[in-house]
C-alpha cells in the first residue's frame, strides 16, 4: 500500500465516523461504537481522529448538535424544551449555558435577536439598502467537488469528504478555498431531493481521483452579499436578497445556481464570527 492510499484509508474511516454522527446526532453516541465504525483500536482511534480533524470527537458532536439547535431556533417554532432535548441536554438550563457559550446569546435571545432577525426586519420593511450588496464579474472556477444530497445544513458531510480527498491526493493547500454550490430551491424541492456540491478551486492541470469530481462554477456577473453569523441563520439573508434587494436592483437573475464562499470555518471562528459570501448569478446587462 502506498503512503497516499494508506492516508486515504484513514480518511475514509474518519468519514464513516462523521457520517455515523450525522445519522445519530439525536441518539446516545458511544465512543466504543465510534471505534468500531472506524475499525480502529479503542485505545488509539480518538487520538487519530483529533490529530486528523483538529478537534476532539466531543467538540464535533457538541458543535453539530448546537448548530442543528440554532437552525431550529431561527427557523422553527419548536419549544426550547424540545430543542434542548433533541440536542442531547437533560435540562433547558444546561442547554442554555452551552448554547450561550458557543453563540454568545441565550437560546431565547438568539431566537429573538440573532442575525436572522435583522434580515427578517429588512424584508418586512422592504428595506433594499439594509445590507451592502456588491456587483462583480468572476472568471469560471474549476473545482474539485463532492456531491451532497439532502438538507443543505448538512453539506458539511460533503465538506469533510472533500477535505479528506484533497488531503489524500496531495491537493490541499494551507489557504485552500471552500465553496458550496446549491442547485435547488429548498422552499420548492423536498429535503431528501435537494442537490448541492462542496467545492474547492484547483489548478487547471490537477488530476482528480474519486471521490473527487470535476465541477466548473459559472463565470460571469454576480451580486455578492457578505453574511456574518451562524450558517443556520442564512435563510433570512437569502430571502432578503431575493425578495427585497433583487426586485429593487433593476437586475435579472441568471439561470444558474447560487454559490457560497466560506471565508473562515467553524474550527477557526465562533458561530457569530463566521463569514460567508453569498453569490447570486445575474444576467449580463
Amino acid at each position: 500500500m502506498t503512503i497516499a492510499s494508506a492516508r486515504g484509508d484513514y480518511e475514509s474511516r474518519m468519514n464513516r465516523v462523521i457520517d455515523y454522527i450525522h445519522d445519530h446526532l439525536e441518539d446516545d453516541i458511544r465512543l466504543d461504537v465510534l471505534a468500531d465504525v472506524a475499525c480502529l483500536s479503542p485505545w488509539h482511534w480518538h487520538r487519530i481522529y483529533t490529530a486528523m480533524r483538529g478537534e476532539t470527537i466531543a467538540a464535533t458532536i457538541r458543535r453539530l448538535r448546537l448548530s442543528r439547535a440554532a437552525e431550529r431556533l431561527a427557523n422553527s417554532t419548536m419549544t426550547l424544551d424540545a430543542i434542548a432535548g433533541r440536542a442531547g441536554y437533560g435540562s433547558t438550563d444546561a442547554f442554555g449555558r452551552a448554547f450561550k457559550e458557543a453563540y454568545g446569546k441565550s437560546p431565547a435571545d438568539y431566537r429573538a435577536t440573532g442575525s436572522h432577525a435583522a434580515y427578517k426586519a429588512a424584508l418586512l420593511s422592504d428595506d433594499a439598502a439594509g445590507f451592502p450588496v456588491f456587483l462583480e464579474t468572476l472568471a469560471p472556477m474549476r473545482c474539485a467537488a463532492v456531491a451532497h444530497a439532502g438538507a443543505y445544513m448538512q453539506i458539511d458531510r460533503a465538506m469533510e469528504r472533500l477535505f479528506a480527498g484533497l488531503s489524500a491526493q496531495r491537493l490541499l493547500a494551507p489557504d485552500q478555498r471552500m465553496l458550496a454550490v446549491f442547485h435547488d430551491d429548498p422552499d420548492l424541492v423536498p429535503v431528501d431531493r435537494l442537490r448541492s456540491h462542496a467545492c474547492s478551486p484547483v489548478a487547471a492541470g490537477a488530476t482528480l481521483q474519486l471521490p473527487l469530481e470535476d465541477v466548473v462554477v459559472r463565470g460571469g456577473r454576480y451580486a455578492r452579499l457578505r453574511y456574518q453569523g451562524p450558517y443556520a441563520d442564512m435563510k433570512g439573508a437569502y430571502r432578503w436578497l431575493l425578495g427585497t434587494w433583487l426586485p429593487h436592483s433593476g437586475h435579472e437573475p441568471d439561470d444558474a445556481p447560487v454559490f457560497e464562499a466560506y471565508l473562515n470555518t467553524p474550527q477557526q471562528a465562533s458561530p457569530g464570527e463566521l463569514l460567508t459570501d453569498i453569490h447570486l448569478p445575474l444576467r449580463a446587462s
